[in-house]
């Protein structure tokens, strides 16, 4: 899968969690955190400050990250699964 569909798709499910709780963590699925290009685009997103990480596969969209997003505009890609850390 395309490095660039994997960075928006982790961007998408990380958007529709911050809108949901902006506090919260969530759990990236194990097929994600499998792939070194997800793993990859999730630290470039945080050292882009668009993404905090609790620990590993762990993460949350930061306020910086989710605005800096929504004035990109939210683009229909590949969307995975996820579930809230507890």
């Amino acid at each position: 899968m395309d490095e660039t569909l994997i960075r928006d798709g982790l961007l998408v499910m990380l958007t529709e969690g911050y809108e949901a709780n902006p506090g919260r963590f969530l759990t990236l699925p194990q097929q994600i955190m499998d792939s070194s290009f997800a793993r990859v685009a999730i630290a470039d997103l945080r050292n882009d400050g668009y993404v905090e990480e609790q620990m590993r596969g762990v993460v949350r969209l930061t306020h910086v990250g989710y605005s800096l997003y929504k004035k990109r505009g939210k683009a229909g890609f590949w969307t995975p699964a996820f579930q809230y850390a507890v």
